[in-house]
């Protein structure tokens, strides 16, 4: 029943948009009498060109997890504060982002700087193709900035790394997890205060000794629900871990270069002295910085699947 909700996904909104189609070219064709109607048909022509574009860009998901839900990690990187107030910035446009495209996206862990900002926080987005679209966003990301907390008003450049994982599903399979592989720690949970904080250690940090993976978790009530969303996360993360390992071996053996690596300096964000976003893969520049982190990041992850189906 998921799969044929799934295919009916897909098939209804193409479905729908032969039919507007085929309504515009009858008005096209009354429009050569009632002159009048040109302009409400170009407006109308517009939209349907958009909402194809859009169509378009979820028929490039065929990934074996690009349906799934995705687990997007922050983390700051090289400057201080700075790099704590971009996270928070990052957190933001990801956040924007997916209340344009109608995803649930819930904060699960987050660490506050020492004077601003967030040294890392993990969030889960949840909705169709979420994954498919944020995995473009693996890697670090740069910022270039006259600093507010810089009295001098110097420019200031800081890093954060993206770290994205498709969330596991109950029909894939998950890598096994001995119990004596994990360390388990139990935290007050942090928030706004109030009754969002809770007063017991509710909160449940996992460590992964062999891997060195950590997560964590404290946005539910109770320890138990931490423990078995944390535990998910976890096995999320691995799962990747295996999949980056392979990818790894088979870039190695065929002397490809992932188009991907963490690590790597995807995309610089300029706001001095000129505002520009710049995609270091696809090369795509977008001078409008301000609406890029507002969540306006179509034009980048569009450029970014293309170029994976390309590569296929």
């Amino acid at each position: 029943m998921k799969r044929l909700a799934d295919i009916r996904s897909d098939v209804d909104p193409l479905s729908a948009l032969g039919a507007r189609s085929a309504e515009l070219s009858e008005f096209a064709q009354l429009a050569e009498a009632e002159p009048a109607l040109e302009a409400e048909i170009a407006a109308a022509v517009a939209t349907l060109a958009s909402d194809i574009d859009a169509a378009e860009m979820t028929a490039v998901f065929d990934g074996e997890y690009d349906s799934h839900d995705a687990i997007v990690s922050i983390h700051a990187g090289a400057g201080g504060t700075e790099a704590c107030d971009w996270t928070s910035m990052l957190l933001r446009m990801y956040l924007r982002w997916a209340e344009r495209h109608g995803y649930r996206a819930e904060i699960v862990d987050s660490l506050d700087g020492d004077e601003a900002g967030l040294k890392s926080v993990t969030i889960l987005v949840e909705g169709k193709n979420a994954y498919g679209y944020l995995e473009s966003e693996r890697g670090v990301h740069r910022l270039v900035r006259i600093s507010p907390f810089d009295a001098a008003k110097r420019r200031h450049t800081s890093f954060a790394s993206v770290d994205v994982t498709p969330e596991l599903e109950e029909t894939d399979k998950e890598p096994e997890i001995r119990a004596d592989e994990i360390e388990i720690e139990t935290y007050k949970s942090g928030g706004a205060g109030g009754q969002y904080v809770n007063k017991t250690e509710s909160a449940i940090r996992i460590i992964h000794k062999p891997t060195g993976i950590i997560v964590a978790c404290q946005t539910e009530r109770s320890q138990l629900a931490n423990r078995n969303r944390a535990m998910k996360m976890l096995a999320a993360k691995l799962a990747q871990r295996e999949r980056d390992e392979r990818a790894a071996k088979l870039a190695a053996l065929t002397g490809q270069k992932s188009a991907i690596e963490w690590g790597s300096q995807i995309r610089s964000y300029t706001l001095q002295p000129y505002t520009m976003v710049n995609d270091h893969r696809s090369d795509v520049k977008i001078t409008d910085a301000q609406g890029v982190l507002d969540g306006d990041l179509d034009p980048f992850m569009w450029a970014y699947l293309q170029g994976r189906r390309r590569s296929k």
